[in-house]
C-alpha cells in the first residue's frame, strides 16, 4: 500500500523562505530514523543545517530522481519499505509525499535513467526488486522480484538504461539483467557478467561517465577492480584490479570496503574503508580507464558512505561512529582532499546525495 501526503495545499505553507546557496546535501541517519538535510556554501564549503526529518524507520540508502526533485529513503526496519521525499528547489526543505512497501530490507536502491522505476537490492533477503515510480514521482509497492545468490548488495542501470547490474557479494557476482521498461521488469541472464575470486565480496560500483568503464569495490578483500564497458553490446571485461587499503594497513584487522564515486569531470576515483577509516584516491587515465593510486586520507570514524557535490569541487564523508560529516574540498588539478569544514549528523550516519538547483 501507498500512503501518500496531501498536496493540494498553498507551496507557502509547505516550505519555508528561500535559501541562500541552491546546492543542498542530505545524510540518511539510521539509529536516529532521520534525514538530515544542510545547505552549501558553493565558496567555502561550508554546511548550515536546514531541516532534520524523521522518516520513522531505519533510513539507509538513498537514491536522487533524474530530476532531483524527489528523494527515496530505504528503511531498512520493519515494515520495510520506500519512502518518496519532494525536494524544494528553493530552500532545500523535504516533504514526506508518501510511502511503499519493499519485500525486504534493502541496502541499496536506484532509480533507472527514466525515473520510472525504483530498483532495490536485499542483503539479507537474497533478492532484488522492482517498483513503479509513478506520474508524481511517488514510489510504488514492489511489482517483482528477482532471486540472487547470497547478499544481494547493489543494483544500478546502465547508461542507455537496457540493462540493470547488481552486485551480489555472497556469491561473489556482478549480475546483468535486461530492464524491459514497457513491462516494467528484470530478466536476469543465465551467466553473470563478471564473476569474481572466492570471496571477494563485490560490493557498490559506479560508470564512468562517458560510460566505457566500471569501477567495482569490494567488501571482503581490500580490492577495486576496474572494467572496461561496451555501451553498445553492454558487456564488461576486467582490466585491473587494485588495493583500496592504506600502506599501513597491515595490523589494522580485515579489509573493509564501502563505497566508491567518481567525479564529474572523469578525472578521479576515490573509495572508503571502514576499517582504517580512511578514504583513497586515484587518478583516472582518460584513454584506457585505469587507475594510479595517488593518495589517502584519513576520515570520520567507519565511513560507509560518502558523496561527491554536482560539482566536482567537493567530497563529503560521514562515519557511523562518529555522527559526522567532514567536508573536503577536491583539487582540480591534483584531486587532494583538504577538510574545509565538519558537522554534526544524526546517529548512524550512513549515505550522502547532493544536488544543485541553478
Amino acid at each position: 500500500m501507498v500512503r501518500t501526503a496531501l498536496v493540494g495545499l498553498a507551496a507557502s505553507t509547505l516550505f519555508s523562505a528561500a535559501h541562500a546557496s541552491r546546492t543542498y546535501v542530505y545524510v540518511s541517519n539510521a539509529d536516529s530514523q532521520d534525514i538530515s538535510a544542510y545547505s552549501l556554501d558553493d565558496a567555502s564549503g561550508a554546511l548550515s543545517p536546514i531541516q532534520t526529518l524523521n522518516v520513522g524507520g531505519t533510513a539507509m540508502p538513498l537514491a536522487l530522481s533524474p530530476n532531483h526533485h524527489r528523494l527515496y529513503v530505504g528503511l531498512r526496519s520493519k515494515p520495510y519499505r520506500a519512502a518518496t521525499l519532494a525536494i524544494n528547489p528553493l530552500d532545500g526543505h523535504l516533504l514526506p509525499l508518501g510511502d511503499a512497501s519493499l519485500p525486504e530490507s534493502m541496502a541499496y536502491i536506484s532509480t533507472d535513467a527514466t525515473g520510472r522505476y525504483l530498483l532495490a537490492a536485499s542483503y539479507g533477503g537474497n533478492m532484488l526488486s522492482l517498483s513503479r515510480i509513478d506520474a508524481n514521482g511517488i514510489a510504488q509497492a514492489a511489482q517483482q522480484t528477482v532471486p540472487t545468490g547470497p547478499m544481494a548488495h547493489s543494483i544500478r542501470t546502465a547508461p542507455d538504461n537496457q540493462y540493470a547490474f547488481a552486485s551480489v557479494l555472497g556469491a561473489d557476482a556482478w549480475l546483468r539483467l535486461k530492464l524491459d521498461t514497457e513491462r516494467g521488469m528484470l530478466v536476469e541472464d543465465a551467466a553473470p557478467a563478471y564473476s569474481l575470486p572466492a570471496k571477494s565480496g563485490p560490493r557498490h560500483f559506479v560508470f564512468s561517465n562517458n560510460g566505457r568503464f566500471v569501477y567495482l569495490i569490494d567488501e571482503l578483500d581490500g580490492k577495486l577492480h576496474v572494467l572496461t564497458f561496451n555501451p553498445s553490446m553492454d558487456k564488461a571485461k576486467p582490466i585491473q584490479t587494485l588495493s583500496i587499503l592504506p600502506s599501513d594497513f597491515d595490523k589494522q584487522g580485515k579489509p573493509w570496503g564501502a563505497d566508491v564515486h567518481q567525479t564529474p569531470d572523469g578525472k578521479f576515483v576515490y573509495i572508503s574503508e571502514r576499517t582504517s577509516s580512511t578514504l583513497g584516491g586515484y587518478r583516472v587515465d582518460a584513454s584506457t580507464g585505469k587507475l594510479t593510486r595517488f593518495g589517502t586520507w584519513p576520515t570520520e570514524k567507519q565511513p560507509r558512505g560518502f558523496g561527491i557535490d554536482p560539482s566536482g569541487r567537493y567530497l563529503f564523508a560521514v562515519g557511523q561512529l562518529s555522527d559526522h560529516l567532514t567536508v573536503y574540498r577536491i583539487d582540480a588539478k591534483t584531486g587532494a582532499l583538504t577538510a574545509v569544514t565538519r558537522v554534526a549528523t544524526g546517529k548512524n550516519p550512513n549515505w550522502v546525495e547532493s544536488v544543485n538547483f541553478e
